[in-house]
């Protein structure tokens, strides 16, 4: 179990649903501020943002190691400093968006890039730290966020196993009690049939902490489906429509889409229930009506038992329909009206 600002997250607890903004913004603060709206109407529990100039997460040069690849489905080509110059958040809005937020009762956290975003964000008094995938093994970073004594959300797309397990030995190490990872697949947008969710209670044995997914795949099958895997999170970007464009538009839910997730991935999480078989207490009525073998049509006593005067039917009350065998051909010991459940001491 774990707490992010107060809000309890573990698998007792309905999924903990946090809205990705990311670069949904399109450079406009108003929108940024409408997005906060949206995220708060639909029921996420938290929204995040990405806290980086560029010149923290690169440098303005170029080449092929400072561009996406040219088959990219979104980005192909890209310049990695003119693609997250158009994606940032600038720092002045930080505020102005947590404290919309804020107003909402929706908690608001962001994934920090390097050091100065940590200081940026402690300023701002969030409430947990984010480690997107990419800098899952930039140590150093992990532990200055781990040792805010915040909360941390480990993104775990592209890792080993051995480069998630030194992520969280860091984050422990610096002093975080309060841990999640999330199953991710690092590609914009992911494709479902990649998502490997069934990794999910591996990467809880793994790590020993609370597990989700950050999904950028369409729609909210996938997350859905990591619910039932034993997701205590789940991430997914949004945006006021697809239509408007962006960075990440193409795999982002809209706010109807927002507000079904949320709804969803709570109905998901109460029908896991317990690993038991047998009635459940709101099936009792129903046992009433199982098939049963009963008098179709009146009889006299002495009369043979035939598949035209007994027959399996609702409700339940007589002889199991697998008995039908067995008293065909006996005599009825005295008259019997339709509608009489066969019991033994009537042939």
């Amino acid at each position: 179990m774990m707490s992010i600002g107060g809000r309890a997250i573990g698998a007792d607890r309905p999924p903990f649903v946090i809205a990705e903004m990311s670069g949904n913004h399109n450079g406009s603060l108003e929108r940024a501020l409408a997005i906060v709206d949206a995220a708060a109407a639909g029921g996420a529990h938290a929204l995040k943002l990405q806290t980086y100039r560029p010149d923290t997460i690169t440098v303005d040069a170029d080449g092929p190691a400072f561009r996406v690849g040219d088959g990219h489905e979104l980005w192909g080509g890209e310049n990695l400093y003119r693609l997250f110059e158009r994606a940032h958040t600038p720092w002045e809005w930080h505020e102005p968006i947590f404290d919309r937020a804020r107003e909402h009762g929706l908690l608001a956290f962001s994934a920090p890039f390097d050091p100065t975003a940590v200081e940026l964000l402690e300023k701002l008094d969030t409430p947990a730290y984010k480690i997107a995938s990419s800098e899952i093994v930039d140590l150093p970073l992990i532990r200055l966020a781990a040792s805010t004594g915040k909360p941390l959300v480990i993104s775990t797309g592209m890792a080993t196993a051995g480069e998630i397990e030194a992520a969280v030995t860091a984050a422990r190490e610096a002093g975080c009690t309060q841990l999640a990872v999330l199953s991710c697949t690092a590609s914009y947008p992911a494709s479902p049939a990649e998502s490997n969710l069934r990794s999910l209670p591996l990467l809880a044995a793994l790590t020993g902490a609370e597990v989700g997914v950050s999904d950028h795949t369409p729609g909210i099958g996938a997350a859905l489906a990591a619910v039932a895997l034993g997701a205590c999170l789940i991430e997914k970007h949004v945006t006021l429509s697809r239509a408007d464009g962006g960075v990440d538009a193409a795999f982002s839910l809209e706010p109807p889409e927002l507000a079904a997730l949320v709804e969803e991935s709570e109905r998901a999480w109460q029908s896991l229930g317990r690993p038991v078989l047998g009635p459940r207490e709101s099936e009792l009525e129903g046992l009433r009506f199982r098939r049963s073998l009963y008098v179709v049509r009146d009889v006299r006593a002495g009369e043979a038992v035939t598949r035209e005067n007994v027959r399996s039917i609702r409700p339940a009350g007589g002889l199991p329909p697998d008995a039908i065998d067995e008293v065909t051909g006996r005599r009825f010991t005295r008259d019997a009206p339709l509608g009489t459940p066969l019991t033994w001491d009537l042939i």
